[in-house]
C-alpha cells in the first residue's frame, strides 16, 4: 500500500484533474440494493480531529494504514459502500476501490472534537453541489442538539439547508442526530432511549421535505422504543464501543430486526478490531445485515 499511496501523491502533483475523471468514470451503484439493505463503511472521523480508537489516540492518523484497511473492508462480500470525507473518497477513487459502490459524502466537519466551538458544527466538507458533481448517492450530517449551547441553532439551520439542497437533486440526506450537552467542558451524547427519541423528533422535521431523508442512529438500550419514534429508513451506527466484540455484535444483531432499520454504517469497530482482522470483522457485520 505504501507504493500505491506514493502514487496518489504523484497524481495530485502532476494531474489533479484525474480525481474528477475517476469520479465521472466510476461505475455507480443505486442508493438501495434490490434487497433494501445497506452495509456501509464509515470513515470521516479524522476530518473532525477524532483519530482515537479505544486506547489508541492516533490510530486513524496513519493514512497509509487507514487506506489499506478501507480497501480491505470495501472488497469484502456484502459491503455496499462508503461514508467519507472528500479526501478519503478521492484517495479511494484513485485507488479504484469505489467501483459499483454506494457513496455518501460527509458534510459538516467543522465541530472539531474537544473544541470550544464543537457544537457550532460548520459545514466545511461536501455541499450538495459537490456531492452531485462527484456522482455520490447522498450526504451525511452530524446534528448534535445541545440546549445549553447557542451553536446548536446554526447547526440545525445548516442541516435543514443541506436536506433541502440534497432533496432538490434527488439525493439522500443521512442525518445523524444526538441529544448532547457539556459535562465538565466536554461534549457528551445522551445515549438513553428517551434522549435518542427526542433527537429523532427534531432531526426528522428539518428541511422542507423528508422524501429523501434517512436517519443514522446509535444502538442503545430499549431500542424498540427508539425505532417506534420514526418511519424514516434508518441505518445503525457503530461508534467506538466499550464492550467486547461479541457483546457489540449481539446488540447490532437484535437492532437489525426492528422496523425501519435497513442496515449498518460502521467505521472504527470494523476498521480497527481488537485482533486487527479487518476482513473477519467486516464479514461478521455484513452477515448480520443480510
Amino acid at each position: 500500500m505504501r507504493t500505491r499511496c506514493d502514487r496518489l501523491t504523484e497524481i495530485r502533483v502532476q494531474d489533479p484533474g484525474a480525481i474528477q475523471r475517476a469520479a465521472d468514470a466510476r461505475a455507480k451503484a443505486p442508493l438501495v440494493p434490490a434487497d433494501g439493505k445497506l452495509m456501509i463503511i464509515a470513515c470521516d472521523h479524522p476530518a473532525r480531529g477524532a483519530n482515537a480508537v479505544g486506547k489508541r489516540p492516533l490510530a486513524m492518523g496513519n493514512r497509509v494504514d487507514l487506506l489499506d484497511r478501507l480497501v480491505t473492508a470495501l472488497s469484502r462480500p456484502g459491503v455496499d459502500g462508503l461514508l467519507g470525507s472528500p479526501d478519503i473518497i478521492e484517495d479511494l477513487l484513485l485507488l479504484g476501490a469505489l467501483e459499483n459502490k454506494v457513496v455518501f459524502g460527509s458534510m459538516n466537519r467543522g465541530g472539531l472534537a474537544g473544541s470550544v466551538f464543537e457544537l457550532d458544527d460548520r459545514f466545511t466538507g461536501y455541499d450538495a453541489r459537490g456531492i452531485a458533481d462527484m456522482g455520490l448517492n447522498g450526504g451525511k450530517t452530524l446534528t448534535r442538539i445541545a440546549l445549553d449551547d447557542p451553536g446548536t441553532v446554526d447547526t440545525l439551520q445548516a442541516t435543514a439547508t443541506a436536506v433541502n439542497e440534497l432533496a432538490e437533486r434527488g439525493l439522500a440526506a443521512m442525518v445523524e442526530p444526538f441529544w448532547s450537552s457539556r459535562v465538565n467542558g466536554k461534549v457528551r451524547n445522551d445515549l438513553s432511549a428517551d434522549a435518542v427519541i427526542k433527537s429523532v423528533g427534531v432531526a426528522s422535521a428539518l428541511g422542507r421535505t423528508t422524501a429523501h431523508t434517512w436517519m443514522k442512529l446509535p444502538v442503545v438500550p430499549d431500542m424498540e422504543r427508539v425505532m417506534d419514534s420514526t418511519v424514516l429508513p434508518t441505518l445503525l451506527l457503530g461508534g467506538d464501543p466499550e464492550t467486547t466484540p461479541e457483546e457489540t455484535f449481539a446488540t447490532w444483531r437484535h437492532a437489525l430486526t426492528l422496523p425501519s432499520v435497513r442496515g449498518l454504517v460502521v467505521g472504527r469497530t470494523l476498521l480497527y478490531p481488537a485482533d486487527d482482522d479487518v476482513a473477519a470483522a467486516v464479514d461478521t457485520a455484513a452477515g448480520m445485515v443480510r
